[in-house]
């Protein structure tokens, strides 16, 4: 009986854990142009998986974000509208993808 318990309990705790994980491990950073025209570098810090993120900086004005470096353990995928639906995107592998100057974006999810 106690072998059962402790079997059920284990198994109780693993699918505790496992549905708590939900975040990119690490920092996916990027730049842009702030309203007084200076570049300013932005980060999401352990940013969730499977959401579309809009990047907040610019979510209420008509620019874009550049140079994203994917820092996390996570895919990250840009895209240069809103809502992650565009067909421009582009995919930065975990622990170290980057995109250059020109990689512009406003939004981004990760696997």
């Amino acid at each position: 009986m106690r072998t059962l318990l402790a079997l059920t309990s284990a198994f109780a705790l693993l699918l505790t854990a496992t549905g708590t994980a939900s975040a990119a491990d690490g920092v996916f950073t990027y730049r842009y142009v702030d309203e007084e025209g200076q570049v300013q570098t932005g980060a999401l810090v352990d940013p969730p998986s499977g959401e579309c993120i809009e990047i907040p900086e610019i979510a209420d004005w008509d620019t874009d974000a550049f140079r994203p470096r994917n820092h996390t353990d996570s895919r990250a995928v840009v895209f240069k509208d809103n809502d992650c639906e565009s067909a421009a995107y582009f995919s930065l592998r975990p622990h170290g993808g980057q995109g250059s100057e020109r990689l512009l974006l406003r939004s981004v999810v990760f696997s």
